[in-house]
Order: C-alpha cells, then structure tokens, then sequence
C-alpha cells in the first residue's frame, strides 16, 4: 500500500460517490478494463449475452449504488399534468433524487404537451430534443461513458442535449372543471434509442395512467436491474412482466446491416419481444408525402441547410425530423435538431430571429404561428397526416416560399434550392412499384435506407480515401521524437483527387458532384467528420508512437545516459501511459504491459533513492 497514490476526487463528488469510485478496479475506464462487464452482477433480473463483441476483459463484481443501472439508460421519469391556474406542469420527478433546473423542467412542461390546434385526441407518442443547462455536474453514471467509444458516431450521446419521449393522453371527463383529462408520461434520457423508448412507453403509459405513482415506482425498480447499455451484446431487459431482447450497434458493424437477435438459450421462451432495433424510425412512411424530393432532401441535411417540418402534430413532426437526420447515416449530422419545436422553447427567439440568417438546424413544428415566423427561412418542409400509403404518391412540384402563407397550404417542399446532382428516377420507380404491389412499408424503408447509404457512401468515400493519405507513413515515426503531425487538409489537392478517384467510382448519379464537394466542405457536418477523423489519426499516430518505443532497448539507452536524463524518460513514460488510459488509445493491452515492465526495468537501474520516488510515483 505504500506505493499506492491516494486518489484525488473532482471538487464536487459527493462522498457517497467517493466510496464507489475507490472500489472500482484499477482498470476501469481503460480499454478492455472490464468495468462494464462488471454492471452484469449474476442474480439481476436483467441480462446480457456475451458475444464477439462484447467489452473484453474479465468480469468483476463492482459495488454499485442505488439507481447507477437506471442512470446508464435514464436521467428521470416526469408526469407533467395540466392545471387550470399554473397551465402545463410536472407533478411527479422519479427517482425523486433527480436533478432538473427551473429552466429545464419549463422547456419540459412546454414540449410535453401537442400545441391546442393539434386535436390530439386519444393517446399520442412523439419525442422532443432540448438543451441541457451549462454548469452541470457530471452524471452519477460518467463511469459508464467510456461505453459510447464502441458506438457508432450517430448514436454517441451528445452531453449537451437531453431526450424527451412522450406519451400524452387527452380523453373527455365530465368529472374536470376543464372537461378533459391531460396527462403526460415522460422519459428523460441522453441516449438516442427512439424506437427502444417508445416501446418502453406502450408498454408502461396505459397502465400507468389507470394505476399511477406506485406503478411508476415499480418501472423504475425494473430499469434499475437492466444490464448496462454495452454496444455490442444481446440485452435482455425486463419492463413489468414483459422481456425486451435487443442489441445495440457497435462502430464495428457493417454499415447498413442489423445483426438478427436470435434465440439461442430454452431462457428466451420467456422473451415477450424482440426490438429488430433500437433508435431506427419508419423511413418511408416519414418521407412517403415528398419522396418525390427525398434526394434533394438528403442535398440539404448533407449540407446543413436551415429546414423547418410543419406538420399537423408532434407525431409527424418529430418522427420526420429524426427521419431528416438519419438519411444521411453512417455520417453524422453535426448541427442542432428538434423534433418537436414550440414557441415557448428557450431558444425560440435565437432560432426565429430576422436580425441574421437562419442557423443551421432543422426544426420541427405544429403551430400555425411559424408560418409566418419562420418565412424568412429557405427551406419548408409541409407535411400532412402521415398514413401507410395505399395509393401511388402523386408528383408534387416544388414550391416557391411566397406560396407558403399559413399550416393549411398543401404538402410539399418549399424552396428556391437547386439541387447539385441530377435526379435518380430509378429509386422513385422502384418506391412507386413497391406501393403498387402493396409491399410492406418495413420493405420500403429498407430499400430506401440502402439508397440513402448507398449515396451517403458514394459521396464520403472520396474524402476518405484523401484524409488517409495525410497520415505520416509509418517509417516516419521514431521513438526518440514526438509523434509526426498530420498533413494539412487542402481543398484545391482534394478537388484534384476527384478526376480519377471521385463518387463516379461507386454512383452512377451524374450532377455537379465539384460543387456538392465545396457547398459541405464549408458546412457543420464536414467540421464534425474532419474533427472526428482527425482525432482518430491523432491517436492512432501516438499508439503507433508507443510501438516504437516498446520495440526500443530502453535499459541500454539509460546506461548511456545521465541521471537526470533517465529520470525524464521514466517520468515521459509514465505521462503516456497516463495519456493511453485517459485518451482510450487504441492500443494492444500486450504493448501497454511491455511499457510498463520497460519502466520498471530502467528504474530498477537506478539508486535506491530514487527507485523509491519513482516507484511512488504511480500512473494511477
């Protein structure tokens, strides 16, 4: 123990999460520490099936504390009710411990609620996107935040926004002063799991609103033995008598495929459902009212542009809009959404303001008032009721803005844009054929989900190909200086590379691809790729840095040096051991292990004063 650093906390952490952080292994956080492995405690009602590509290294019993399962997949659950005096307002926060700022639990309360023109009769589902508070503390569970490295870029949790999935009910009773009962079931949660959530909410909401807060305490007694959410495995999560059997992708999937979740153990006879996925939304049926547009539309989500959804309520709005930001996948789409936008929102006079040009962002909204608020913006998206199309979708021109006066003009796109590439009438036929032939609307979205893949790829293929070559080769790299720099990104030598090795490789779409190219290269997106790549290659260059010196006679090197100059070397070492841990590395656990007996070894040939402070010195 005498070697052994004393832990140093943030300002802030309570003591009650001290003492879990001083039992967690010495590896948690680390790749392939194990920590999260460590979640699945045999005896939970929840399980997880380990496969290829489930987190590596040995499972190991973590204490953890009450509620740590149900913050890896939820920050809270709220009721939000009507009142005749107050309006709209939360009236239960579960687990009651949860953190919401007054600023939060407003922007809540608003977009909980479909706006009074909607009609939203019945029981109604859409989800809602807002912005977290600056100055908030880490979550309880930012040990499990190593888990999103595994995801795929557009599932990574954004830590400035938070999910809201909504269940709303409004049915006549004579009993209320008001003649109806209004009631919301919301579940806040940083992760993008829309189709998971939504399931969760049919299965929980009915029942609820009939047996109220003793059965909300009893869902989340039930999330809060759910196995963490480890990208990768086969989950198994229990909801109040129902099994939900599940994976979530990992970065290692081929883009465009969803593993099937087969039935493997006697166990999954008490499987109630499995999720063929757990964030995917019905693509056609959420672009079936302007599929005559959808390249276009995917011109405009590539490019960041401005986009507004005006649909007749926030289920439409909300599940066009997360459609919008999934068509261009396996890319990410790096700027602000909304699924559901009101006009109570924190950041409505930021995003409706006529002093400068619209940001780049794409709102979706009910309310009638945006018509004319929003008829600065380029690009009007106007959708009505979204049905499963039984008839053939007829063509609809694009319209000019100065037609678009209020909610009740006819559906279609809105927009003076010009799109850069030429039409493909082959996936219009091919849609138009599967609606004719009444093929299943999952059909349609799989087909339409691999044409906008298909073309996503053929487009970033390319610039793939040119960020790899700015990498240094590999004979560059010495172990006795830093690691080399990237090359600089230059556009005019990526245009270059276009004439012999651009999308006409792999698309046969014809169009002015040179300036699709320099419209992204100047938008959001592309600053999040390039800054996501360049990350990437950074590390890749330090673990290949790290090789180097493995590969290096370091105890030979420290006999032909001083002191002083040896000490350095431990203490540099050290720092990029340090640096492999924190930063997640990609690096082999074999090199990490080799490092660490080079340290040892050199310190071993230096005097006992010294081996003492060096070996006190820890890397933890």
């Amino acid at each position: 123990m005498g070697n052994t650093r004393p832990l140093r906390f943030p300002r802030g952490l309570s003591r009650r999460r001290r003492r879990a952080v001083t039992c967690l292994p010495a590896a948690a956080g680390r790749r392939g520490g194990g920590s999260a492995m460590a979640l699945c405690e045999p005896g939970a009602d929840g399980a997880a099936e380990a496969g290829e590509d489930a987190a590596e290294g040995p499972e190991r019993d973590v204490p953890l504390l009450p509620w740590d399962r149900f913050s890896a997949w939820l920050h809270c659950v709220c009721v939000v009710g009507f009142d005749l005096e107050l309006g709209q307002a939360v009236e239960v926060i579960y687990p009651p411990h949860s953190k919401l700022t007054d600023k939060e639990k407003t922007n809540i309360c608003y977009l909980s609620f479909p706006d009074s023109n909607s009609g939203c009769l019945g029981d109604t589902q859409f989800c809602f996107r807002f912005r977290r508070s600056s100055g908030r503390k880490a979550s309880l569970c930012c040990f499990l935040d190593h888990l999103d490295r595994d995801l795929p870029v557009y599932l990574k949790k954004d830590p400035a926004y938070y999910y809201g999935y909504v269940y709303f009910r409004q049915v006549r009773d004579k009993s209320l002063k008001r003649g109806y009962f209004q009631k919301s079931l919301v579940l806040i949660s940083k992760l993008p799991y829309v189709h998971l959530f939504r399931t969760v909410l049919k299965q929980i909401a009915p029942e609820y609103f009939e047996k109220s807060e003793a059965f909300l305490e009893a869902v989340c007694s039930d999330v809060d033995r759910w196995p963490p959410p480890i990208p990768g495995q086969v989950l198994h999560l229990p909801i109040m008598g129902v099994v939900m059997k599940l994976r979530i992708p990992t970065y290692r999937d081929k883009p465009g495929t969803t593993p099937v979740v087969q039935n493997m153990h006697q166990a999954d006879a008490q499987i109630s459902m499995t999720l063929p996925t757990v964030h995917e939304v019905d693509l056609f049926r959420c672009f079936c009212p302007v599929f005559f547009h959808i390249q276009m539309l995917w011109e405009l989500v590539l490019l960041g542009e401005p986009l507004v959804v005006m649909a007749p309520s926030p289920a439409e709005s909300s599940e066009t809009v997360l459609a919008l930001v999934s068509c261009i996948s396996p890319l990410k789409y790096c700027s602000d959404f909304r699924p559901y936008f009101t006009i109570h929102d924190s950041e409505f006079k930021e995003y409706t303001t006529r002093t400068q040009a619209p940001p780049s962002v794409i709102l979706g909204v009910t309310n009638p008032f945006f018509a004319k608020t929003l008829q600065h913006w380029p690009h009007i998206i106007r959708i009505g009721d979204l049905k499963l199309p039984g008839d053939v979708p007829k063509q609809v021109k694009v319209k000019k803005l100065k037609n678009l006066k209020t909610l009740d003009s006819k559906p279609g796109v809105y927009t003076s844009y010009k799109p850069y590439l030429n039409k493909d009438e082959e996936i219009v036929k091919q849609l138009q054929k599967g609606v004719q032939q009444k093929r299943p609307t999952e059909a349609q979205s799989v087909i339409l989900r691999r044409y906008f893949l298909e073309l996503t790829e053929s487009f970033i293929i390319p610039l793939e190909r040119y960020v790899a070559s700015l990498m240094p080769l590999q004979k560059c790299i010495s172990p006795w200086k830093s690691p080399p720099q990237l090359r600089h990104f230059s556009q005019d030598d990526f245009m270059k590379t276009l004439e012999k090795a651009g999308p006409q490789l792999t698309s046969g779409l014809k169009g002015d691809w040179i300036g699709l190219y320099r419209h992204f290269l100047k938008s959001p997106n592309f600053d999040g790729w390039f800054r996501s790549r360049q990350k990437e290659m950074t590390q890749k260059l330090e673990a290949l840095h790290l090789e180097a010196l493995c590969n290096e006679n370091l105890v030979f090197w420290s006999q032909k040096h001083t002191e002083v100059e040896t000490v350095d070397l431990v203490l540099k070492l050290k720092n990029k051991l340090l640096q492999a841990d924190r930063e997640h590395l990609p690096v082999k656990t074999d090199t990490l292990k080799k490092l660490q007996t080079h340290i040892h070894d050199i310190i071993l040939t230096l005097p006992d004063d010294l081996q003492d402070i060096l070996l006190k010195t820890g890397t933890t």
